[in-house]
């Protein structure tokens, strides 16, 4: 298997597990805590981002390295995302007032957005923050 589709499936499952957290989250606080979607969203978005950013560290860019500190390469990944995160967010947004009916079922938005936002953000990732192949030491 090349390199390239093991990042591609490396990228694909820490979306999948990014997304059950997310869903998760979003759909906690909005059935359980009684919170408005958007809050909501914001919170559990910001925890998959995390997640997301330390799977790709560990699993899928292993063999690569931004050349940053730890602190930094969050912050970058966090910055770098920021554009998927607007399609992302802007899909979630879209499919909510489209179908008024999912305001109590909003995990179903939280998966058109992330859909809508995983090839930037690996296409993103890969050439922008982890792109230089770790050498051998």
């Amino acid at each position: 298997m090349t390199r390239l589709r093991q990042e591609l499936l490396g990228f694909a499952a820490g979306g999948l597990l990014g997304l059950a957290i997310d869903a998760s989250i979003v759909q906690g606080l909005v059935a359980w805590a009684g919170w408005h979607v958007y809050p909501a969203r914001a919170v559990s978005f910001t925890f998959a981002a995390t997640f997301t950013w330390w799977w790709n560290r560990h699993v899928t860019f292993r063999h690569r390295h931004s050349g940053r500190a730890v602190h930094a390469e969050w912050l970058g990944w966090v910055l770098l995302m920021s554009l998927g995160a607007a399609v992302n967010l802007g899909v979630y947004v879209v499919v909510l007032k489209l179908f008024e009916g999912l305001q109590r079922w909003p995990a179903v938005a939280v998966a058109a957005g992330s859909a809508a936002g995983a090839a930037f953000n690996f296409a993103s990732a890969r050439a922008a923050l982890f792109s230089k192949p770790k050498s051998l030491m």
